[in-house]
């Protein structure tokens, strides 16, 4: 075993983990896809097999705070870490607090490009909220105005809409504080204004090269100058949620600013770009376009020579960007690692939206395979999830089955997208049917597991369709649009999620009362560990079995 030390001669292979992507638990019904699911393979499992419920979200996941959703990275990270670390937006608020960010490197050189001549522009593009899953407003803030005191004359902003890590329509919220923001920043010396923006499922931030054509929407948006002209950014979401009822934020389309028939803010030779998401997976793509060379997803027309920053490195293996504002956890000692160094075979599978979920950020963002690892990305949908909410459950059963049937693989990995994806659509009944695909996916699974004489670990990264609906804080009774419609919620929750044990024998899972904290998804490397009949590394959180057998 190459030293590492197994905990007993008897071993359960292989292990299955299922990843069920925005699966939460919660007890409210009211907008609860989950509950409303006709989903008997999951009742049959939560009656009859061990299941907890773990902590995905706030500090058990990395997050600054409890008040702080979790999300798939975070999720992921901590599934295949084994541990937990501070994340992108602790980072980050820790950067800025304690001066770090303002004294490195990379923002030096920002700060150098956008002086360097009177008609250098800092343009910082980015996620336009407080959701903290990929972006905080209040860090574009600490930028902008770090920016002013160091006598940077002039800023532009492009601003892409969520509605999707925060309600659904709550632009003009963020909108009008910030224009106030500006306002008073803003003097004879320093003109810092609004340039552009879109929804962020529309254009500029894809990922996992689903949909090159939205970085390429965003390209044309922020660096050309290209778009519908608005002579500002609250006008323009007004006008386009006038021409287009009922579609959200994420899906408004892109705009420009413009004075005088032109763009306040395109982007042009001698400017400083900094992308000021901190997560990675929607800020690989726009990163590509600005930094390379043989660049060839999509006809860039002007390429203008900048000094471009992310937040963070997006990718570490890739080296992309090479300039970054904060260092990215370094995650070492990850679950596949541990097990490569065992000699353990490795298959991780799901498809491409959330593909880099069981891989990079299981991984501990890394590119590159441990030995004995084999990956299979299952091509998606380029389509609106909530128009085929089974998504690729069925096709992703099928790589899963080949793989256990081949029998040659110790640990089997997979996520399925569909509570996430579709949940974030904020259409209840897709989401139903969403839940009820990956129902039908697990009953295709278990049965496999049962003639491999395996054993899974059913959970989930976060929650999402398990609350679609905007709740009262108060009374928890779904708030109300004016035509008294349910307010639909497009983001993740705060809700726990479950771990089931299937198969194994006489192995149980711990009572939660047995930790000193809450059980989370970082337990769930030693567990996978244990179940191997190896050792756990030292630094992971402590295995979730009541027995070895």
């Amino acid at each position: 075993m190459q030293g590492l030390s197994r905990l007993s001669t008897r071993s359960v292979r292989p292990v299955v983990v299922i990843v069920m992507d925005g699966y939460g638990i919660s007890a409210n019904a009211a907008g609860n896809a989950i509950a409303a699911a006709n989903k008997p393979t999951l009742d049959a499992l939560f009656a009859s097999r061990p299941h907890i419920l773990l902590q995905a979200h706030g500090t058990a996941v990395g997050m600054p705070s409890d008040d702080d959703m979790g999300n798939s990275e975070v999720g992921h990270n901590a599934i295949g870490a084994g541990q937990v670390y501070a994340q992108g937006a602790s980072l980050v608020a820790e950067a800025i607090q304690d001066g770090s960010l303002w004294r490195g490197e990379a923002w030096r050189e920002i700060i150098a490009a956008s002086k360097a001549t009177p008609q250098s522009t800092l343009h910082c593009v980015g996620l336009f909220s407080d959701g903290n899953v990929h972006s905080h407003i209040d860090h574009l803030k600490a930028l902008l105005a770090q920016a002013k005191a160091e006598g940077v004359k002039k800023a532009r902003i492009h601003a892409l809409l969520d509605g999707r890590d925060v309600p659904e329509t709550s632009a003009l919220d963020y909108i009008e504080p910030f224009e106030q923001f500006l306002s008073e920043i803003s003097d004879p010396g320093f003109d810092a204004r609004i340039a552009s923006g879109g929804g962020r499922q529309v254009i500029t931030m894809d990922r996992y090269e689903a949909n090159w054509q939205m970085v390429e929407k965003g390209w044309r948006t922020h660096v050309q100058g290209e778009g519908e002209p608005f002579p500002d950014i609250a006008t323009a979401v007004k006008t386009l949620r006038a021409r287009h009822p009922g579609v959200i934020d994420q899906d408004l389309p892109p705009f420009v600013i413009a004075e005088q028939g032109k763009p306040v803010g395109a982007i042009h030779d001698g400017d400083a770009v900094v992308f000021f998401n901190f997560r990675g997976d929607r800020a690989i793509e726009i990163s590509r376009a600005f930094e390379e060379a043989d660049f060839d997803k999509f006809d860039r027309q002007r390429v203008p020579k900048v000094t471009y920053a992310g937040m963070l490195q997006y990718d570490g293996d890739l080296q992309l960007p090479k300039r970054f504002l904060v260092s990215p956890p370094a995650i070492k000692n990850t679950l596949s690692e541990w097990l490569s160094r065992s000699g353990a075979r490795q298959f991780a599978c799901s498809e491409t939206q959330k593909f880099g979920h069981v891989t990079y950020f299981w991984n501990g963002n890394r590119s590159g395979k441990f030995a004995g690892e084999v990956w299979q990305e299952v091509p998606g949908d380029v389509i609106p999830f909530e128009q085929r909410p089974w998504m690729k459950s069925a096709e992703i059963a099928d790589a899963m089955l080949a793989a256990i049937e081949r029998g040659k693989y110790d640990l089997l990995r997979c996520n399925f997208a569909n509570g996430d994806m579709v949940g974030h659509t904020g259409n209840f009944r897709a989401a139903t049917l969403a839940i009820e695909a990956v129902d039908l996916a697990l009953s295709r699974l278990l049965p496999a597991i049962d003639a491999a004489g395996g054993v899974a670990l059913i959970t989930a990264d976060h929650g999402n369709a398990d609350e679609m609906f905007e709740l009262d804080k108060k009374n928890r009774a779904p708030k109300l649009n004016a035509d008294g419609s349910a307010k639909a919620k497009t983001s993740h929750t705060l809700n726990p999620v479950p771990l089931i044990l299937y198969g194994g024998g006489k192995l149980g899972l711990k009572n939660p009362s047995e930790f000193a904290n809450p059980p989370s998804l970082a337990n769930l490397a030693a567990t996978i560990a244990e179940l191997l009949g190896l050792e756990k590394h030292e630094s992971w959180r402590e295995s979730l079995l009541s027995s070895v057998g």
